[in-house]
């Protein structure tokens, strides 16, 4: 028996969000034709993977009715301590695959298994011989170093920063040191409702020539990059954050 394929799915960076604009502004329609084909699932939450099958049914039709989709989760410790570890074994799910089915990976916003769960689904799928494919969609990653103007020949992406403020500190001074030494431009990420506090330890810790790049909200509306020294950041009125949006940091020369 032929295996089914692994898509990774992106999905919108409005997921969540209040206002979501029309699916064909940030996803290709090959994209949404392809996960419209798609009847197994594996997802981070049941019921906002429905609610996007749901989107992608007012463009591309679905093969199968919503409530016909089979839907599975990754585990909730999954989404907490990541999957990268190799210490949770994705092949069950992954059965359909095996039994000749397609099957789609859907995160809460953005490309599974980038800043998401999802990567041990992806590697279970090379161990038991499935294809693996990527769809195109929005990477929040890439496109807020694309538009920072810091260094896109070298960076690295290191997650999220500790909550603690003083471990958060000290952590901010070694990205920092690193990028300064190396010319090698920093991203991370955090919670949108910790946003403001992280940039504020940012401004407050950093050295004032050091740049700093925050994307927000990136193919919304109100999608906003600010890219300047730290020394204008503290000279101006710092943007405001909305808790419910994304946000991209880097920092770099």
């Amino acid at each position: 028996m032929t295996h089914g394929k692994l898509y990774l799915v992106p999905a919108p960076l409005d997921f969540g969000c209040d206002v979501q604009a029309p699916l064909q502004d940030a996803l290709p329609l090959g994209t949404l034709q392809a996960a419209a084909g798609i009847t197994h699932w594996i997802c981070e939450n049941a019921k906002s993977a429905r609610a996007y099958l749901k989107r992608i049914d007012a463009v591309a039709p679905l093969a199968v009715p919503l409530q016909s989709q089979d839907i599975q989760e990754l585990p909730r410790e999954v989404h907490k301590k990541g999957d990268h570890a190799g210490q949770f074994d994705a092949r069950p799910l992954l059965a359909a695959a095996l039994e000749g089915h397609d099957i789609g990976l859907l995160s809460e916003a953005g490309m599974p298994a980038v800043a998401d769960p999802g990567s041990s689904v992806a590697r279970a799928a090379h161990d038991l011989g499935i294809t693996v494919v990527p769809l195109t969609g929005p990477v929040s990653l890439l496109l807020a170093l694309a538009a920072s103007g810091l260094n896109g020949q070298n960076f690295a992406f290191v997650g999220y920063l500790p909550q603690d403020a003083s471990e958060r500190q000290t952590r901010i001074r070694e990205l920092e040191a690193i990028a300064l030494k190396t010319g090698q431009t920093q991203l991370f990420i955090e919670t949108p409702y910790r946003n403001a506090a992280l940039l504020q330890a940012l401004v407050q810790t950093m050295h004032q020539n050091t740049r700093l790049a925050v994307a927000r909200g990136l193919t919304l509306a109100t999608s906003h990059v600010r890219s300047e020294t730290v020394k204008s950041w503290r000279a101006k009125p710092q943007t405001a954050t909305d808790e419910r949006l994304p946000a991209v940091f880097a920092i770099g020369r």
